[in-house]
């Protein structure tokens, strides 16, 4: 009688064991059709589609816009419209001469007494008709720390440069500018000096 019963164990324990094992293989079965999360996201991209991604983004210049623009690249005026030319600079007549007697002599036709002031005040009359100011652009860049060397490039060289945020084709560019300059003149002179440095430039017109 005791041989029975424990036959009977040894009977449950061996079938308790085989019903174990196939629970945990038809577990195992389960996970291993079933997608684990996170690891298949993503899966519907292929392959040339990330190698085109890949290459367009390192095809990509910040500065081809300004390529063969270095003359002047105009800018979309400012709200608030033009701004009206100054009026030009009257000069006042020297005093005429006084003749006593009975009859005064004609009027003699009068000149400046001061040429160089009318000069330098001519200038400044065409200098104000100018809409324009002009800024000399030394390079966009992807990061602003590719910027900041710029910048600090340009100082070593005794040049005071900004750097400026703009968003470019769907990119954020960061850009290093000299100016701005009231005179194009003056804009062209630096340029021509960052140039004969080896520093690439660009001459861009912005509206007043």
């Amino acid at each position: 009688m005791k041989n029975s019963q424990q036959g009977s164990i040894i009977v449950g324990i061996i079938i308790g064991v085989v019903l174990g094992l196939a629970a945990a293989l038809a577990v195992a079965v389960y996970v291993t059709k079933v997608p684990v999360p996170f690891l298949n996201k993503g899966q519907g991209r292929t392959a040339e589609q990330d190698a085109a991604e890949l290459r367009k983004n390192r095809d990509w210049d910040p500065n081809a816009p300004l390529s063969g623009k270095n003359p002047a690249k105009a800018v979309p005026p400012a709200p608030g419209g033009n701004i009206a030319p100054a009026p030009p600079v009257a000069t006042i007549p020297a005093p005429d001469s006084v003749v006593r007697g009975p009859a005064s002599a004609p009027r003699a036709a009068t000149r400046s007494q001061d040429p160089l002031g009318d000069l330098a005040a001519a200038r400044t009359a065409a200098a104000a008709t100018d809409p324009f100011f002009y800024f000399v652009q030394a390079g966009a860049f992807r990061t602003p720390e590719d910027a900041e060397a710029q910048r600090a490039k340009l100082s070593l060289m005794g040049v005071e440069a900004k750097v400026t945020e703009r968003e470019q084709s769907g990119r954020q560019v960061f850009r290093v500018r000299i100016g701005p300059f009231d005179k194009k003149d003056d804009a062209d002179r630096s340029k021509e000096r960052l140039e004969a440095s080896g520093v690439e430039t660009a001459l861009v017109r912005v509206q007043r």
